[in-house]
């Protein structure tokens, strides 16, 4: 019973709930991303490039080997818009939080013992 227990409230910690939301949330936004990568971008650049080479897809552009580099260029394609999504994420978070610590926030009250000295100063310099 320890076992299930000690497994439960690793379970119920907020990390744990956190990341498992992350993991979800970027599953489909991977899918998101792949399919404007393959059914927008790519057509979209590489039309004219694909209509030359007489191809209907970038994936069937490969060597006279049989390397199939087209492939790769669809993957790299995929990683730089897939970054660059991600910065301008990462930067719209960045502006949110300078945003809230350009909020200038009210002195705190001062202690009683600033509040003694105040008095003190005070009457010294009434004397």
């Amino acid at each position: 019973m320890g076992m299930m227990s000690e497994f439960k409230e690793f379970v119920a910690k907020g990390n744990v709930m956190d990341l498992a939301v992350g993991v979800i949330i970027g599953a489909a936004f991977g899918k998101i991303v792949t399919s404007l990568v393959e059914d927008v971008i790519t057509p979209a650049l590489l039309t004219p490039a694909l209509k030359a080479a007489q191809l209907e897809n970038i994936e069937q552009l490969k060597t006279d080997g049989g390397i199939l580099y087209g492939k790769f260029l669809g993957a790299v394609i995929g990683f730089i818009v897939i970054a660059f999504v991600i910065f301008l994420l990462v930067k719209g978070v960045n502006s949110m939080r300078r945003k809230e610590e350009e909020a200038p926030a009210a002195p705190p009250a001062p202690s009683n013992e600033e509040k003694l000295l105040m008095e003190i100063r005070d009457a010294l310099k009434n004397r």
